[in-house]
């Protein structure tokens, strides 16, 4: 892969005010990108909302010599989330790279959790992505060229205590990603999935101390800009974690076929065939469900 630049494109990165897609935002300008720098400036739990963020993260790329505009849309609204597409063909005529970043947190165990609160959380992750990239797609599929990008965590992946909405909607993208990946390809236009573990206030209260402090943000940028370069990858998932970069991948055992004999105390018999992952395999695309 060639070092990623970014001379004559433009991107949307939202939730780019701070952490994450700040790092985001301001790398993809300085390697020639014209950036949408979207942030609704909300409070870590989706309450609240500020201007500020999104124009400081603009301001900070212009005053560089990037060029950016600042968007204060929450991507949760539909509306909001085709302004934001607008306004990139608005002010740069054009638009070739999405950074899905936006998200929140409301953080309780399964049976405390109140179900309006699982909504918000998979709104603004899940929904958000889906609006924001569903207004993109068309121009993107149009003019067969198109970068995505979608955001998991190992809490989608693996789980964590607290977070079953949160996971929820990170465990989706990946189905998110697999389907779009394939819908685009014939098109130019690719999709991934970047796994990231950084200092961020997502992460405040959820590592200790001295971890969080080496997860700097800047650290997981490379990887998200390599998989939106033009020789980006299709349908992967990258993790990033502190300077350390990994693919990822679905894997199955070999498994046991019963065939026609199939029962239930056939399979009983045979469990330990199903618990043994020593020798996996990558799962393939197959076109039954």
């Amino acid at each position: 892969m060639k070092s990623p630049r970014f001379e004559g494109k433009v991107a949307i990165v939202t939730g780019a005010g701070r952490g994450l897609g700040r790092a985001y935002a301001l790398e993809l300008a300085q390697r020639g990108a014209k950036v949408v720098v979207n942030d609704a400036g909300l409070a870590m739990d989706g309450t609240g909302e500020s201007a500020a963020p999104a124009r400081q993260v603009a301001d900070e790329i212009v005053s560089a010599g990037g060029i950016a505009v600042a968007n204060t849309g929450s991507v949760d609204d539909l509306s909001q989330a085709r302004a934001l597409v607008e306004q990139a063909l608005d002010a740069f005529g054009a638009l070739h790279i999405v950074i899905n970043n936006a998200g929140i947190l409301r953080d309780r165990s399964f049976a405390k959790k109140d179900l309006a609160d699982f909504r918000k959380v998979l709104d603004v992750h899940l929904w958000g992505t889906v609006q924001v990239t569903h207004a993109a797609w068309p121009i993107l599929m149009n003019q067969q060229y198109g970068r995505v990008l979608l955001t998991s965590s190992g809490s989608g992946i693996l789980g964590n205590f607290g977070q079953s909405d949160y996971g929820t909607a990170k465990t989706a993208m990946l189905g998110l990603m697999n389907c779009l990946a394939l819908e685009g390809e014939r098109k130019n236009v690719r999709v991934n999935t970047i796994k990231p573990a950084a200092a961020t206030r997502m992460a405040q209260g959820v590592v200790s101390d001295a971890i969080f402090a080496k997860l700097k943000p800047e650290l997981i940028v490379p990887a998200a800009l390599c998989l939106v370069a033009d020789d980006a990858p299709n349908g992967w998932i990258v993790q990033a974690t502190g300077g350390h970069f990994s693919r990822v991948v679905f894997a199955q055992n070999e498994g046991v076929d019963l065939g026609a004999g199939a029962s239930c105390d056939a399979l009983a018999g045979r469990w330990e065939r199903i618990e043994d992952i020593s020798a996996l395999m990558p799962v393939k695309h197959q076109e039954t469900a």
